[in-house]
């Protein structure tokens, strides 16, 4: 079918290390993530911040970690914050 144009409100979010991935004055959803494997790899995301509340964990090891989260994602009412071990890298998508 031609003549149509979608279009995406997705951005990205790229980290080493423990941050705060958006702000926590944002509403956000979470809709994939991508890891970097290591033995013994580790994300936690939380909601409010470092001290927030947990909403995901996500353990992996040498394989990496590459998700798609279907439907509308996991909601996050006060930013996205991710406590990541054990890996060099993750990169995540959001709306």
């Amino acid at each position: 079918m031609g003549g149509s144009s979608f279009s995406s409100d997705q951005s990205s979010a790229h980290a080493t290390g423990t941050t705060q991935m958006v702000a926590t004055t944002k509403r956000a959803r979470l809709t994939s993530i991508q890891a970097k494997g290591n033995a013994s790899g580790s994300i936690i995301f939380k909601s409010g911040g470092g001290s927030g509340t947990t909403v995901a964990t996500y353990l992996f090891g040498d394989e990496g970690l590459d998700m798609y989260l279907p439907g509308n994602g996991i909601l996050f009412l006060e930013g996205i914050h991710a406590t990541i071990a054990g890996t060099a890298g993750v990169t995540i998508t959001f709306t």
